[in-house]
């Protein structure tokens, strides 16, 4: 009987401090609260609060931006277990999950140590120049919304003008293509004309020159007083008279 009693009593015991924990310790339950709607649309360099000083931005690149994210309230709002968050570079609309060591973007989430271990603190890195349009949190409690605690701009890298060429463009060319059916080569000779003067006959004789006509007049001449002279003398002998 002694026994069971001890056996009784030390059931009754553990219960009994199971139940003090139980009470003690908060239920905690996972819930997705959003990121404050005045942080929404914010660059770094547009930030109020900037803190560069933030030892946790010492391995930031100088062509990056720092973000940094606190979970507000006390334990009854538990730890960050993930964040969503939605960046643009004005162009596109990129997505970052914190923790992700996998993604191109540094991120991590920081417990406050302490006698308070909770993971409230998470950090991310982005190219210079971006705007956070939005993002969500998943927490180990209850919380109505996260904040954006601080930022640290960065410089944005500038890309490098192109080297304007020097190379001179070829002269355009002066010569012209002929035009289909035409010839470029230009006639050599240019045939004259059957006649020169005057409506001419179709029996292809040539026609009388200045110099033929005035060989014609001078023999026409040259006939006539022939025949002239023929004539006187013929004339003169007749009246010759013969005496004996």
């Amino acid at each position: 009987m002694p026994q069971r009693r001890h056996v009784a009593r030390a059931a009754f015991s553990a219960a009994a401090a199971t139940a003090c924990l139980a009470l003690a310790t908060p239920a905690w339950a996972s819930s997705t609260i959003p990121l404050h709607t005045d942080h929404k649309g914010s660059t770094a360099a547009d930030f109020p609060t900037q803190i560069c000083g933030d030892e946790r931005f010492e391995g930031r690149a100088a062509n990056q931006d720092g973000w940094h994210f606190v979970l507000p309230g006390g334990k009854e709002s538990g730890s960050f277990e993930t964040l969503t968050l939605t960046y643009t570079d004005g162009i596109t609309e990129v997505e970052i999950k914190v923790p992700d060591a996998s993604d191109a973007y540094p991120d991590f989430l920081y417990s406050a140590g302490g006698q308070d271990s909770r993971v409230i603190h998470a950090y991310v890195f982005t190219p210079a120049g971006w705007t956070l349009v939005d993002g969500s949190a998943m927490i180990s409690g209850e919380a109505e919304k996260f904040n954006l605690s601080h930022t640290c701009p960065g410089t944005p890298s500038q890309s490098p003008s192109p080297t304007p060429s020097t190379t001179a463009s070829p002269s355009p060319s002066t010569s012209t293509s002929p035009t289909p059916g035409e010839s470029n080569t230009p006639s050599e000779s240019t045939s004259p004309s059957a006649s020169t003067g005057g409506s001419g006959g179709s029996d292809g004789e040539l026609p009388l020159t200045g110099v033929a006509t005035t060989g014609i007049a001078v023999t026409g001449l040259v006939l006539i007083g022939g025949g002239v002279a023929l004539t006187a003398l013929r004339r003169r002998r007749d009246r010759i008279t013969f005496t004996s």
